[in-house]
């Protein structure tokens, strides 16, 4: 895991001489921060829905005072709902900070639209002054599209996408944006990396009336917005790299559409006119793993 790259945002697509998936951006948040952080969403409908007890949040917080288990349900309760989905769409418009070798930090803003449909169907589309990429995913093929270059990269996939997040993760250095948001609650180490956690709130996100959490683990500060009542969405999210003395932060801002129009062709690529294919390079292939 590479703790420069920035959380579930980077993705390029350049001629075969740079592999996709490369990042140059240096906050400390990236796999790190979506893994460590909010283990917590894939589409997944693939991985059943394991909502920890209450009671093993309480036992952990009689051993650390700081851990508000309602906090923790909260969060548990989130991704059982997340991966019960069976079909959404999901905008963010999400700002980076970047810090440069003297200190100064400069924001990168972007936009991602994911729409993805269980098990096996899912497209997105990252966005940014000089950058737009498409994913597609339609069961069988996983393909990465760069638009403004025109180079696109095709590869066989695993019948789910619980299982093609891991393999383009693994093998291609590729992070679907913000698949980490629906695995929360499956896996318990994450949980137990938290070292404080705490109701701020009532707040509003985009006129929607959410519950604010502030969450702690080392090295890294994170908040979540979360929306109040049947429906319990991420509304926003915030994380603050501790290890770098600039503090670098990562915002995200969610929109979602849970009955979102589709059809199958919609996760098909069809290459345009003179696009041309090129190969991804597998990371593992000279025999030494990516760093994580």
């Amino acid at each position: 895991m590479n703790p420069s790259e920035s959380p579930l945002t980077q993705l390029d697509l350049e001629p075969p001489a740079i592999p996709p998936g490369s990042s140059t951006t240096a906050n400390g948040t990236h796999r790190l921060t979506a893994s460590l952080v909010i283990t917590a969403l894939v589409f997944c409908v693939s991985v059943s829905p394991h909502v920890l007890a209450k009671t093993g949040h309480q036992a952990d917080s009689q051993g650390n005072s700081n851990i508000d288990p309602d906090a923790m349900e909260a969060l548990n309760k989130m991704g059982a709902y997340l991966r019960s989905l069976k079909a959404f769409q999901v905008d963010s418009e999400v700002a980076t900070d970047d810090v440069l070798d003297d200190g100064e930090i400069i924001t990168d803003s972007k936009t991602n639209t994911l729409l993805a449909v269980s098990p096996n169907l899912l497209r997105a589309e990252l966005k940014s002054d000089d950058k737009d990429v498409f994913l597609f995913y339609d069961g069988k093929n996983f393909t990465v599209y760069g638009k403004l270059v025109n180079y696109y990269a095709t590869v066989p996939a695993p019948p789910t996408t619980a299982q093609l997040v891991d393999k383009v993760y693994n093998d291609y250095g590729i992070e679907i944006p913000l698949v980490d948001l629906f695995k929360w609650g499956t896996d318990e180490s994450a949980i137990k990396r938290i070292t404080s956690a705490y109701d701020v709130g009532p707040s509003t996100v985009q006129g929607i009336t959410c519950e604010h959490y502030a969450f702690r683990q080392e090295g890294l500060d994170w908040q979540i917005w979360i929306q109040l009542g049947d429906y319990p969405l991420p509304r926003k999210f915030v994380i603050r790299t501790l290890t770098d003395d600039a503090r670098p932060q990562h915002t995200a801002n969610l929109v979602w559409n849970l009955a979102p129009s589709y059809n199958e062709a919609a996760f098909s690529f069809d290459p345009p006119a003179g696009a041309l294919r090129i190969a991804l390079k597998d990371i593992n292939a000279d025999g030494t793993k990516k760093h994580q």
